[in-house]
């Protein structure tokens, strides 16, 4: 084993662009700590026999230092998971096994046992919640060395879209191209011309009441492929912000943020929009949304159908406050 390194790491999730960072990472820790270039063993455990996975696993002659990684362990047939669990348990002197487990599969009682035979846990799973996608995008240009406004990220994720690769690469690119001096003209300058229908698009003209704009956002946001899932989390983050904000009064802003904890911006945004609210719609928009997460989870047979409809609901629930 690598010093400073866990013999076992689990890569837990299915966003590649996580995936292929904590790899990399893991990767990069266990040379730093080898006093000689480390072999790399790479198999998808999902294809793999027994016998293969046995032989990969088992013990070398002279216990040198290696990396064994293990891609599409969720798809591991039974005979398979016993090897991995096993040798997990007791991992071959010298090596660092590495198992990239989507959280589900066949195999997905491997997850949890590879946790507690104590391995380091790599968390990649999608970013589903805007607070998240919020949170990476600030962490991409802070890794850039900028540091940026709730404003420009809000504006960034407009523009650039909800895939993490896209966003990384824009992050990167836009704090190299102005010095890490970013506002929000500059996003739009750069971005303007990219832009993609997102869930924060929707979600912002359902509640303004605008419905031509929310209905025909809508339409192209499903066109365009944006998850379901993503689009109910944005209407859903913008309905409760409303609720929230509204309940608190109208304070001031910076007060409130700190007394909410949110951004001064998302404050002083919700209290324009909560204008258009009273406390009774905002009330039902709330039991909309939640039954909108369900739907979208699974709890509707058809979930563009279920968005739509709590769309409608909430226009006109805006129209009657």
């Amino acid at each position: 084993m690598s010093e400073g390194v866990a013999s076992v790491q689990l890569v837990l999730g299915d966003e590649e662009l996580l995936i292929e960072r904590a790899v990399a990472g893991i990767s990069a820790r266990v040379r730093a700590a080898a006093a000689d270039a480390v072999p790399v063993d790479r198999l998808r455990a999902g294809d793999a026999s027994t016998a293969e996975l046995a032989e990969l696993l088992s013990p070398s002659l002279f216990a040198e230092e290696r990396l064994i990684i293990l891609e599409s362990a969720a798809e591991a047939g039974k005979d398979a998971v016993a090897v991995i669990t096993a040798a997990a348990a007791d991992p071959p002197v010298g090596a660092v096994l590495v198992v990239l487990h989507s959280g589900g599969g066949r195999a997905k009682a491997l997850a949890p046992a590879l946790q507690k035979a104590g391995a380091e846990v790599h968390n990649c799973a999608k970013l589903t919640k805007a607070a998240e996608r919020v949170e990476f995008v600030r962490g991409e240009f802070r890794t850039a060395g900028a540091r940026v406004s709730g404003d420009v990220v809000q504006v960034m994720l407009e523009a650039v879209g909800s895939d993490l690769r896209e966003l990384a690469a824009a992050c990167s690119q836009l704090a190299s191209d102005t010095g890490g001096k970013i506002d929000v003209a500059a996003v739009r300058r750069y971005y303007s011309g990219r832009a993609e229908v997102t869930g924060f698009d929707v979600a912002e003209l359902a509640v303004a009441g605008d419905r031509p704009g929310a209905m025909e956002a809508l339409r192209w946001a499903n066109d365009r492929g944006v998850p379901h899932v993503l689009l109910a989390d944005a209407l859903a983050d913008s309905v409760h912000t409303i609720a929230r904000v509204g309940s608190a009064g109208r304070g001031d802003p910076f007060k409130l943020a700190q007394h909410l904890g949110m951004p001064p911006w998302k404050v002083k945004k919700a209290q324009a929009q909560a204008r258009g609210w009273s406390s009774a719609t905002i009330g039902s928009a709330l039991q909309v949304v939640a039954a909108l997460n369900a739907d979208v989870k699974g709890g509707a047979a058809d979930a563009s159908y279920a968005l739509e409809h709590a769309l409608t609901q909430i226009l006109d629930l805006h129209t009657a406050s």
